[in-house]
């Protein structure tokens, strides 16, 4: 059987889930429906809607049946993460675009989206539950860790590394063979030339530490 033609439910249903679901029905895939803490998700109506099945808190709960095939459909990592900590059941789908691009010589895990028109070259690895969005750039040879987004129009030189539960944010750079650790949030439209500890929040260009916040 074509792994494609099995049905799909959606983790989390705000406007990230509505192009999961685009991408996922462009793939020939059913979208069974989506879990939100929301009782009208964005995914849920629309000219398109994915039938709401319940709440984030009741699935992780122990709703899902352990045939289903899920996909995480949450931005932020953190959340991310916790949903990903309570899962017991079912199993991680992946959905690639049909507009985007992956080299036959890159390795995806489970539960990865790729988005429309983004491009992932030879021998590049993303691991699980990562996102690739819109119109990334992951050069060749990047090692992307679990549960890390790499957000629209990011562009990784050749051999970048990216540790787990990292946000790249919108639009930023990150030049050739740079290391970013676990935990990490780069700002929007950074060009990191240097490598980022775990845990670093950096921004700018060049990117440097952003402040922490002052204890009150």
């Amino acid at each position: 059987m074509n792994p494609d033609a099995l049905s799909l439910i959606l983790l989390g249903g705000g406007g990230h889930a509505t192009v999961v679901a685009e991408a996922a029905r462009l793939r020939g895939i059913e979208v069974a429906g989506v879990f939100d803490d929301a009782a009208d998700p964005v995914a849920a109506s629309g000219t398109n809607p994915v039938p709401y099945l319940g709440t984030l808190q009741s699935l992780l709960g122990g709703a899902l049946p352990p045939s289903s095939r899920w996909l995480l459909c949450v931005g932020d990592c953190q959340i991310r993460r916790g949903c990903l900590d309570r899962l017991a059941s079912g199993s991680a789908a992946t959905v690639i675009h049909p507009t985007a691009f992956v080299s036959p010589a890159a390795t995806v895990g489970p539960g990865v989206f790729v988005g429309p028109l983004a491009l992932v070259h030879a021998g590049a690895r993303i691991d699980a539950h990562s996102i690739i969005n819109s119109a990334a750039v992951v050069e060749h040879h990047c090692h992307i860790g679990e549960n890390t987004h790499i957000a629209p129009h990011v562009t990784l030189g050749g051999n970048v590394g990216v540790g787990p539960d990292t946000l790249v944010g919108l639009g930023a750079v990150v030049l050739p063979g740079v290391r970013i650790g676990a935990g990490c949030v780069i700002g929007a439209g950074a060009v990191v030339r240097e490598s980022v500890s775990d845990g670093a929040r950096v921004a700018g260009n060049p990117a440097r530490p952003l402040p922490r916040p002052a204890i009150r």
